[in-house]
């Protein structure tokens, strides 16, 4: 067999998934030729879907020094780089991707996502823009669009419906003629078949946060199907199929094949997890596969889709005045919180407040950085003036970001001897961070969740601005049902004087993972209670109408 049929055999066994099959022939076609630039990319790509990402990396870099002005290869190094930490070089290789072929959608989503991951939200979105346009029915690239749009305060609530509402008419709406009438016993007292669906059934903050609801279920009441789209299960997930009494892998299964699967399951609730966040199977539920069909946990806000009934919420995520008209879905409030919080068993213990020994207050942050915009800058820089001496620790796993947050940071008047910046770590270390932390200054329009819950169990109090939109309101939440309501500012003004008053709220430290332990962000009993309860007065509802 010559040279090019033994490269065709390997990418046929390639696209079949037979990965070591199709590392063997590559090889064998290196070793007649060790220059072979496909052979060495596709190698490398191999090496990438195993998880070797630094000999990929090193194989994709030789495929170009063969051949520099091909696009594909810039891609797939810029998906090893990323996957390996290096997302400032990925953010190079993509975007000499698109230098190579402008109109290259693969390359525009690439680079666009990892643009959101280095914290140019503007920029990721108007790269998704641009691939939206050369590839108009790419469904994920405007998904993902959405989903960063939710982090640029230039979008308020009524834009982000709307941009919602377009991508749904586009995408979801045409899936409208698949929808047939469901076959399940209208029957408002019988046992419920609950689906929970979702690619972040792992160690996720949705994985994490679905834990303590499994974990309370009453199978004698509800019987719970979870549909996996993880990509790599883990540990998590094994938990997670622990708890259910049917476990469906759908990733590989295309939408109509996994919508059609749960209409065989009959499932009764059928619950997205996942919304428009990154590997979301949200196209499913527009085949309305179950009659009733909810969101949680994706993010707090809208999917766009007439055909999901309701998004949870809480009194405080939603508070009465709130503009429950800028959702899709009907908000149903559970009546105490949005949150389950599930503690590490190798939590850290609470330490001394910092500013204790260091004289001077240690301000933090260790949200996802594509939270942090101007806005965010003017308060924290307005916070570091009015308190003496103080310092910042910041999040960021990208070095430019950290030269531009410390250029930000400089043109506010606050030099960068006063800023630390911590990269990505083990969950443990993660968690023990936070005991250099005298306070937290939240983000904005897109606050905390669980970073809040995390932040609280170590001690530090988290002061948050309640914006106008419900992602901006999950830290509310978490401290409305701990009782720190007095940490949740009305104004930007009012922000800074919370923060700058700072030795008022490092006195709780010792008493806050007793005030989480006793509040109903740790009662899971309880919060599975009421989500049972909405749960059957959603089926109640439904089977009243069909008589």
């Amino acid at each position: 067999m010559g040279i090019q049929e033994t490269l065709n055999l390997a990418i046929q066994r390639h696209q079949a998934g037979d990965l070591s099959g199709a590392e063997a022939l590559y090889r064998q076609v290196l070793a007649s030729q060790p220059n072979q630039h496909d052979a060495l990319h596709l190698l490398g790509t191999v090496a990438y879907q195993c998880g070797k990402y630094d000999t990929a990396i090193n194989l994709i870099r030789r495929a170009i020094s063969m051949r520099p002005a091909e696009a594909v290869f810039y891609i797939n190094l810029g998906l090893a780089l990323a996957a390996s930490g290096q997302i400032d070089a990925a953010v190079d290789a993509d975007r000499q991707a698109t230098e190579l072929q402008p109109n290259n959608a693969d390359a525009l989503c690439h680079l666009a996502g990892n643009y959101l991951a280095v914290g140019c939200v503007p920029e990721a979105i108007d790269c998704w823009r641009r691939a939206i346009e050369a590839r108009p029915n790419d469904a994920s690239a405007g998904s993902n669009r959405l989903f960063a749009m939710s982090f640029d305060p230039r979008f308020d609530a009524a834009a982000l419906l709307r941009e919602h509402n377009l991508w749904s008419r586009r995408h979801a709406d045409p899936l409208a003629s698949s929808i047939r009438p469901h076959q399940n016993v209208v029957n408002a007292n019988r046992r419920l078949r609950i689906g929970y669906l979702s690619p972040d059934l792992r160690i996720h903050v949705v994985g994490l946060n679905l834990l303590p609801l499994l974990s309370e279920h009453d199978h004698s009441q509800f019987e719970i199907f979870c549909y996996s789209a993880v990509a790599r299960p883990d540990e998590l997930t094994e938990r997670l199929r622990s708890l259910a009494d049917q476990w469906r892998d759908i990733r590989a299964l295309s939408d109509d094949a996994a919508a059609e699967l749960i209409r065989q399951d009959q499932i009764d609730i059928l619950i997205d997890l996942a919304q428009h966040t990154n590997g979301n199977r949200i196209l499913i539920f527009a085949r309305k596969p179950a009659p009733v069909q909810v969101s949680y946990l994706g993010y707090l806000g809208t999917t766009g889709l007439s055909a999901i009934d309701y998004r949870f919420s809480d009194p405080y995520i939603d508070p009465p005045g709130a503009e429950i008209g800028c959702y899709a879905e009907e908000t149903w409030r559970l009546p105490k919180t949005y949150w389950a919080y599930q503690p590490r068993d190798d939590a850290p213990e609470v330490t001394a407040p910092p500013a204790e020994s260091n004289g001077f207050p240690t301000f933090g942050c260790l949200n996802h950085f594509c939270k942090m915009n101007d806005a965010v800058f003017d308060l924290w820089a307005k916070v570091l003036h009015a308190a003496d001496r103080s310092r910042m620790l910041i999040y960021s796993d990208s070095r430019r970001h950290r030269q531009a947050i410390s250029r930000r940071f400089a043109s506010r008047g606050i030099s960068p001897d006063r800023l630390e910046f911590v990269g990505r770590m083990k969950w443990s270390d993660y968690l023990r961070t936070y005991q250099r932390i005298d306070m937290v200054l939240d983000t904005f329009p897109f606050a905390g969740g669980i970073t809040t819950c995390d932040s609280l169990w170590m001690g530090v109090p988290v002061v948050t601005y309640a914006g106008q939109i419900a992602v901006g309101r999950g830290s509310s939440s978490v401290l409305s049902n701990v009782g720190l309501a007095d940490l949740i500012a009305a104004t930007p003004d009012e922000y800074v004087n919370i923060a700058a008053n700072w030795q008022k709220w490092i006195s709780l430290r010792p008493v806050l993972r007793k005030r989480m332990q006793d509040s109903p962000l740790l009662d899971r009993q309880q919060f599975a209670r009421d989500v049972e309860a909405a749960f059957q007065q959603m089926w109640t509802n439904w089977c009243g109408r069909q008589t």
